[in-house]
Order: structure tokens, then sequence, then C-alpha cells
């Protein structure tokens, strides 16, 4: 009998590309350890990773319903 590690998926850690397995045995998935997880949180902290998105009509015209004049906060 196999037991569960053997049969766990092993996936690329996002950060250093290291085999490693999916399991709840690894508490750091999808990274294989604790200094990945954290290099990941750094990339997203200092802008370096974004999520691409798209500008529509919409966003234009709720945009500019949101700024204000300005003459009317100098009162």
């Amino acid at each position: 009998m196999q037991n569960n590690i053997d049969i766990a998926k092993k996936i690329a850690c996002p950060t250093c590309q290291t085999m490693t397995i999916w399991s709840e045995k690894n508490t750091y998935r999808p990274f294989c350890c604790e200094r990945c997880k954290l290099i990941d949180l750094g990339e997203w902290a200092s802008e370096s990773y974004a999520i691409a998105q798209k500008h529509s009509e919409e966003d234009e015209i709720f945009s500019s319903m949101m700024q204000t004049d300005p003459s009317i906060n100098s009162q």
C-alpha cells in the first residue's frame, strides 16, 4: 500500500520551479517553502506583479461621475 505522499500530485513551485508535493502536509503550497512564499508576496507588494485589466466605456462614465468640480470644494 502506498502512502499519501507517494500518490500526491507534484507541481513546480511558482517561484523557484522546484518540484514540490501538493498535499495538506505542504503548508506552503503551491510554494515549496516559506522563503519562496515570501518572495512571491514581496513581488505583489512592490507591484512587480499586476492583474491585467481591460478598461471599458462604463469605467470612463463612472470615473467621470466620481470627479468633482474643484470650484465646489474651494468655497
